[in-house]
């Protein structure tokens, strides 16, 4: 049966986190970013207002990532958006790397072991443009490594592994930035 509601906002692969309370949290087996099937049962096409996917892209390839920004549009309503947070490539720190490259650092039950790629703030533009979103830039770094932040507010989506809100993050070294987009439909 369909959600009717005004406004539905919607975790996608929320774990075991609730940093956005009144959201809709959703686990891979509920909602699955690939399987058109799991949104038709539960969501009607324009219904949703967000969607928030921290740390979830980067277990797609390229092609499955745009695949699956596409199957979020359809049910997102007009102005709708997705805000999306990756592990950020052009970070340059070799620990940071190594725990978040392609396969993660080594053990088969790591978070990481399922990295099928590792966006920089280009290839995750290029690929939400593709699927017909317009694409706003929240936190980054650029190829030589300067982080970037444009303001934005927790309100609408909260990113933990973020320079906003992960204590790690706090003071003047970054330790776990997230590359952080909004993808809004236009």
């Amino acid at each position: 049966m369909a959600i009717k509601q005004k406004e539905t906002k919607l975790v996608i692969g929320a774990g075991e986190y609730n940093n956005n309370p009144g959201w809709i949290h959703t686990q891979e087996h509920e909602i699955n970013l690939l399987k058109l099937d799991t949104w038709i049962d539960r969501f009607e096409f324009n219904s949703i207002s967000a969607i928030l996917a921290e740390h979830i892209w980067e277990h797609l390839t390229y092609e499955e990532g745009l695949e699956a920004a596409k199957i979020c549009r359809k049910f997102l309503k007009p102005s709708g958006y997705v805000r999306c947070a990756v592990p950020d490539a052009f970070f340059q720190d070799e620990t940071y790397q190594n725990v978040v490259k392609i396969g993660g650092p080594g053990p088969k039950d790591h978070p990481a072991a399922s990295h099928k790629i590792v966006h920089n703030y280009k290839t995750i533009t290029s690929m939400f443009e593709s699927a017909g979103f317009e694409v706003n830039l929240l936190e980054y770094c650029d190829e030589e490594g300067n982080f970037h932040s444009n303001e934005w507010d927790g309100a609408d989506g909260v990113i933990f592994r973020s320079k906003k809100y992960d204590p790690r993050n706090q003071g003047d070294k970054l330790c776990f930035p997230s590359l952080i987009i909004d993808a809004i439909k236009r």
